[in-house]
């Protein structure tokens, strides 16, 4: 998934260095969608993760 965001980052830093406003705006939408969705996820399985050890440990 953030192999994802930074591929649609890369195609709207480029399409608006070419000046394709509309297509360089989408695209870096969809990439910080796509940032802040793995950021959430990996936070939650992080503290998942930490939970079920703390929880074996007992």
């Amino acid at each position: 998934m953030l192999r994802w965001a930074f591929i649609f980052l890369i195609v709207g830093v480029v399409a608006g260095l070419l000046g394709f406003t509309g297509v360089a705006g989408a695209a870096v939408g969809i990439a910080k969608v796509l940032f802040f969705l793995f950021l959430a996820l990996f936070t939650l399985f992080l503290v998942l993760g930490v939970l079920a050890v703390n929880k074996l440990r007992k």
